[in-house]
């Protein structure tokens, strides 16, 4: 009877400290983040280590969408080791993509995925482009950091595929006031 008695207390503190730490464990996994003007879904999950997918579902965010002043529930939980490989060798694919996106390619590319995505005119994007890089897509302003063929100053590096991505994000943030016009 000792034994039996022993044997449900251990269990029962056992459960009941599995439940009180997985709790405390998962509310101390979560904090908010006030967005600024400026702000994008894509620099938020870079700054916290979030895929935009997981921020963009757990805060009902559509089509990029993000206002001054919003708070955002974010998951300090990192990505996922599975979601980091799946990125690498989606980032693998794209970068021997990207080579092949030269000339009249890489326009036509980028001009009918900026207009589909935005509504904004191919030309208006012709022009921002063609002031702000020249059409090269890996160029850099050293004094100010932007990078890309729409001088984007939230991103370092990367594809024409995810320099398309981030100016769609941003002009969904910011209009066409990002670009001054």
């Amino acid at each position: 009877m000792t034994k039996l008695i022993t044997t449900f207390m251990t269990t029962t503190v056992a459960a009941v400290s599995l439940f009180l730490f997985g709790s405390i464990n998962a509310d101390a996994a979560t904090k908010t983040y006030t967005v600024k003007s400026g702000d994008s879904v894509w620099a938020i999950s870079q700054k916290f280590n979030l895929s935009m997918a997981t921020l963009e579902k757990t805060n009902h965010i559509q089509h990029h969408a993000l206002v001054a002043g919003q708070t955002l529930t974010l998951s300090t939980t990192p990505k996922a080791k599975t979601a980091k490989t799946t990125a690498t060798t989606t980032t693998k694919a794209k970068t021997t993509t990207t080579t092949t996106y030269t000339g009249s390619n890489l326009k036509s590319y980028v001009l009918d995925q900026m207009a589909s995505r935005t509504g904004v005119p191919a030309a208006t994007w012709n022009t921002i482009i063609q002031r702000e890089s020249n059409w090269q897509p890996n160029v850099r302003n050293t004094s100010s950091g932007a990078y890309g063929l729409f001088q984007n100053m939230h991103i370092s590096s990367g594809s024409v595929e995810e320099q398309v991505d981030a100016a769609v994000s941003l002009y969904q943030a910011q209009g066409l006031a990002a670009w001054s016009l």
